[in-house]
């Protein structure tokens, strides 16, 4: 009832706000949190919520999804990967399908238990498939650490990591959103601190907010920023039970020991300079861009999915023609139907 009480008031406070604006969330366990509990049909209509390039698995450019079927169709190798990159459609298949057609692809649940089938499979070359922004990287950075000390010769990491500022800059430099402020990431934010944003305020002026994920977290966040109106752009931090200024120091220690800086594609954005990680030289041998010779072939996008746009806060997932019809969560074509954090998935989810 508590909780209740706090939701009320925060809408109430909302409602008084008779502006047009617009916020993006840009972390895919907030769109699930807007969908789930109906956040959006609780908000005037003054207030839009767009949803932006917060999942991992959907930002995940189609070529690098083919990358990773091209390995899984390698004779001999082991392919592990987290679940919600299987059903990710490629070019032409997916790593489901390879694993129905006898290609021996494993689940796992971190780069741990991918490190032990490389022990278990000694004569066997094991490759762990990482996907996913600053939250999932520092894992990675001590997966391989851990390889390295255990002298595991036959494992090694398909590295697909991205990083969130400079896809936010990519955002607001195309120009295609008038947006009046971003509800920023919590989990990403507690890796990477959150005067990372300054810049979105100093250079742009746009406000953010670091938010949790209970609806009181969103609705505050949502509060924050229309208070934030009319003032200078400030970057304020509502989720400080967890979210530092500076960060995690150890887990970016171990980022910056393991990976470098490069340039990376996303879904929808393109190409956007340094924000991606690769492996830098000094570990190398556990590189499998490098030590293995795959070659994807040309990459396919599906003309009539629409989630590079959906990605941009461009259009909403109910304007993809695709969306509930042919593209649903048993048959989908496009990642952000596939993610349990994709718009997508969430929109179609709660759509009742």
């Amino acid at each position: 009832m508590e909780e209740a009480k706090i939701v009320q008031g925060l809408i109430k406070e909302i409602k008084k706000c008779t502006l047009p604006l617009a916020f993006m969330e840009v972390c895919g366990t907030h769109t699930m949190t807007i969908s789930r509990y109906g956040l959006r049909n609780m908000l005037p209509a003054n207030i839009r919520l767009l949803s932006g390039p917060g999942c991992p698995v959907c930002v995940t450019a189609t070529r690098e999804i083919d990358t990773g079927i091209a390995f899984a169709r390698t004779p001999g190798l082991i392919l592990t990967t987290f679940g919600d990159m299987l059903r990710v459609p490629g070019s032409h298949s997916s790593l489901l399908r390879e694993r129905a057609g006898g290609s021996d692809v494993r689940v796992v649940y971190s780069i741990l238990e991918a490190l032990q089938i490389a022990k278990e499979n000694p004569n066997r070359p094991v490759i762990f498939y990482s996907v996913g922004f600053e939250t999932t990287a520092p894992s990675a950075a001590f997966g391989i650490m851990e390889a390295k000390k255990a002298n595991l010769q036959n494992f090694s990491v398909l590295c697909i990591h991205k990083t969130l500022p400079n896809a936010l800059r990519a955002l607001l430099d195309s120009g295609e959103l008038g947006l009046n402020g971003f509800i920023l990431p919590g989990h990403v934010s507690a890796i990477i601190g959150a005067d990372v944003y300054d810049f979105l305020a100093e250079e742009y002026g746009i406000s953010g907010v670091v938010a949790g994920f209970e609806p009181r977290d969103v609705l505050g966040a949502i509060l924050m920023l229309i208070r934030r109106q009319g003032s200078a752009a400030k970057i304020e931090n509502e989720y400080r039970r967890v979210v530092k200024a500076k960060g995690n120091p150890a887990a970016l220690a171990a980022m910056q020991q393991v990976f470098e800086p490069c340039d990376s594609e996303w879904r929808g954005l393109g190409v956007i300079p340094g924000s991606g990680l690769r492996i830098n030289a000094r570990w190398q041998d556990f590189d499998a861009l490098r030590r293995f010779a795959v070659e994807p072939g040309e990459s396919v996008e599906h003309k009539a999915c629409a989630c590079g746009d959906i990605l941009r806060g461009v259009k909403l997932p109910a304007e993809c023609a695709l969306f509930g019809a042919l593209c649903t969560p048993e048959n989908p074509v496009g990642p952000c139907m596939v993610s349990s954090e994709g718009s997508c998935a969430a929109y179609y989810r709660y759509r009742e």
